[in-house]
């Protein structure tokens, strides 16, 4: 049987942590003018996948 191959958008877009899959946050790529920087600031910190998604990201990254 072939090895199995991970889905290689996943592999650029997630982190795998300690115990929780790491993320960037969205709204981050245009049209930043009009975005607060309070706002931008927060964009910046890193999010976690959603318990109710982890099972569909490790899928993809063949864990």
């Amino acid at each position: 049987m072939p090895k199995m191959k991970s889905v290689k958008s996943a592999v650029k877009r997630f982190k795998v942590g300690k115990n929780k899959i790491k993320r960037g946050q969205a709204f981050r790529s245009h049209i930043l003018t009009k975005k607060p920087a309070k706002r931008m600031r927060k964009l910046r910190q890193v999010a976690y996948v959603h318990s109710t998604n982890v099972k569909a990201v490790e899928k993809m990254l063949v864990m």
